[in-house]
Order: structure tokens, then sequence, then C-alpha cells
């Protein structure tokens, strides 16, 4: 039995919240996003309390009763407080800006990365920390890794582009042998 599925999850009021057979429509304002759980997991949704329940003792619907319950948690907790990925960038030279639509890297390479930011993702600099911010958990966490990997942290010196979070094992370097 899935701990996370038989949770309950309580909408909060500035939500508005509607079911259409299989597909849970959230609201706030002018965002809205969708969910789909095309008939692997049952839906209720009474007195703004969302409650998912298996549609049969099936392995794969076990598996996508806790995964739809914590998408629709993930979407809520987005339209509420939304969510944020910070990266750092450490090396000598290494700079990023936004321009306009546009976040600019210099990350030592003979020319600059442009990477488009995407509608509904705000993406600011301040020194040399990257923050995203969005709500939609999923496209916040795609923006950050592949920001990342245009240049991953390497061990010996740790330059690159890395989560405000990680720790990099430091590797030692070349020794002279006597």
């Amino acid at each position: 039995m899935s701990r996370i599925g038989k949770l309950p999850i309580s909408i909060p009021a500035e939500i508005k919240a509607t079911l259409d057979g299989t597909v849970l429509t959230f609201a706030k304002g002018a965002t809205t996003q969708t969910l789909d759980t095309l008939g692997n997991c049952g839906v209720v949704l009474e007195d703004n309390t969302l409650t998912f329940s298996t549609n049969s003792d099936q392995r794969a619907d076990r598996a996508f009763w806790g995964t739809y319950r914590a998408l629709a948690a993930n979407i809520i907790t987005g339209l509420t407080t939304g969510f944020e990925k910070k990266l750092e960038i450490n090396g000598v030279g290494y700079r990023a800006a936004v321009q306009g639509n546009v976040l600019n890297l210099q990350l030592g390479f003979s020319h600059d990365i442009n990477f488009d930011i995407p509608a509904g993702v705000d993406i600011s600099v301040e020194k040399n920390v990257i923050t995203i911010k969005g709500v939609d958990k999923q496209q916040i966490g795609q923006i950050a890794a592949v920001i990342r990997s245009f240049r991953p942290p390497e061990p010996y010196k740790g330059k690159g582009v890395k989560y405000s979070d990680e720790t990099i094992l430091r590797k030692a370097g070349k020794t002279s042998k006597k």
C-alpha cells in the first residue's frame, strides 16, 4: 500500500480545482496546470480535498497511485509558493548575465552560450549565483540540469556550474616522485 498515495491533499482557497473524468485542472489567476491520471487511479474531489485511490491491485496501478498524488501535490505547491533552484558558477572569468529573455553564460569556451529562457520561468543572476524560479517543478529541474550540463564541475579545482547544495568531491592533483 502506498504511504504517499493514501494521504489526502487539501486545496487552498485561492486555487480552483476541477475534475473532468480523469483530468484534473488547477487554476490560479491566469495560470492553469492539468494532470491526466489516464484511468490508472481513482480521483475524488470534494470539499477542497483531493483523494487518490488505486483502481486495481496490479503493480502498475499501485505505482501510479503514489505518483499521481505526488504530481498533484507538486502542482498545488507550485501554484501557491513556487519552486526555486540555485546554481553557483565557480571559475576565473566565468560569468552569467540575463539580457532580456536570454541567459548569457561565459564559461571558459571561445564563445558565449546563450540560453533562451522559456515562458513562465524567471531567471536572475547575482554575482556568481543563478536563481531559477517557476511553478512547474519538472521544468525548473530540467532547466537547472541543462544549464549545469554546459560546464559540469570538475573534481580538481571545482570549476564549473554546480547546484548550490551540491558538494564536489575533490581529488588530489599530480605529485612529483622523489
